[in-house]
């Protein structure tokens, strides 16, 4: 289970970037105000690895692919 920070506003303010990553990382991050409202620090979208080489052999061209098209020939010099 990711770690929970949970730290008032005033000490957030100074923090914000680290408290971004922390969340960005998965852990849970919540702010509170001194009227003891909460708000939590949540990445909008997950962090997603790249994977090189996912799309190895998926992908090909044919022989003739830099071939002038039939239809344009007319256009041609």
């Amino acid at each position: 289970m990711a770690a929970m920070y949970k730290l008032p506003l005033k000490e957030a303010e100074t923090k914000l970037a680290e408290l971004i990553n922390k969340a960005a990382d998965g852990e849970e991050v919540v702010i509170t105000r001194e009227d003891g409202t909460a708000f939590a620090i949540i990445p909008t979208e997950p962090r997603k690895r790249r994977i090189f080489g996912i799309a190895k052999g998926s992908v090909w061209m044919s022989e003739d692919f830099d071939e002038p098209l039939e239809e344009l020939k007319e256009y041609m010099h």
